[in-house]
């Protein structure tokens, strides 16, 4: 009885394995890789941003088009051809596709948070929303809900320059990038937030500050910066902690900048 058992274990398993082998893995239809050099595409006088809003239609044309064929093959019965478009639908959802447009370099320095505009204030509140849905855990941030809210905050200040609300969103976008260890583009949203409001109520300066010193190595700017940052946002007392670390910092760059001594 026990051989018997074996035995036909031995033949289903043995159907599984064959089966597995049976469908067309469609390798040999995969696309060969170019040899010779892609040819030079000539841009002439297109934009940055005119390239890039071309690469995202692309992107989406070309995801497009694999749903459509997943679509067909399915409908058509076709389960080898079928599991190829799969694939490769999910190899391009999985392949990382950044977003090239830094909102806070393109606005430039010499915005004024002034207007009170009720679409930019839904715009920022949605984004504070996923913000703290998204620092909820302590120790685990949800990456996804950052990346929502980071696209929110760039919406107020690229669509609502004029907004009270983008030295916030600034400020804000700029904890996000920093958590991303997007050092140098978070240091131009902490700026902005100081440049676009100089009575901003965030440690805009000392976080930018901060950057120059501990991960960009600029520290003559570095120095000048704290300075600053004493003088303004040091007179509020919620901020006597940052105030008293920029101190600490402006002795020790000033002693390593003194003649004969290396920064």
């Amino acid at each position: 009885m026990a051989r018997i058992v074996l035995t036909t274990a031995l033949i289903v398993l043995l159907n599984v394995l064959v089966g597995c082998n049976s469908a067309d893995k469609g390798r040999g239809q995969l696309k060969a890789p170019r040899i010779a050099a892609a040819p030079v595409v000539e841009i002439g006088s297109a934009a940055e941003a005119d390239i890039i809003e071309q690469v995202a239609i692309n992107r989406q044309a070309y995801q497009r088009a694999l749903e459509m064929l997943v679509g067909h093959y399915r409908k058509t019965g076709n389960n080898m051809k079928l599991q190829w478009a799969n694939k490769e639908l999910g190899a391009l959802s999985a392949m990382p596709q950044y977003n090239y447009i830094i909102e806070a370099s393109i606005a430039g320095p010499d915005l004024k948070a002034s207007a009170s505009i009720p679409e930019a204030d839904e715009l920022y509140k949605e984004a504070v929303g996923l913000h703290k849905k998204a620092n909820k855990l302590v120790l685990v941030k949800n990456n996804r809900l950052l990346r929502l809210a980071l696209d929110k905050y760039n919406q107020v200040i690229r669509k609502h320059p004029a907004s009270d609300k983008i030295d916030d969103a600034g400020f804000k976008a700029g904890e996000i990038y920093e958590h991303f260890n997007d050092h140098s583009i978070a240091l131009v949203y902490f700026q902005r937030a100081y440049q676009w409001d100089a009575a901003t109520p965030y440690p805009a300066r000392f976080r930018a500050a901060m950057i120059l010193d501990r991960h960009l190595h600029r520290r003559s700017e570095a120095l000048e910066l704290y300075q600053h940052a004493v003088e303004t946002e040091g007179k509020r007392g919620k901020y006597s902690n940052w105030k008293q670390f920029a101190e600490k910092r402006i002795g020790e760059l000033t002693k390593t900048a003194e003649p004969g001594k290396q920064r």
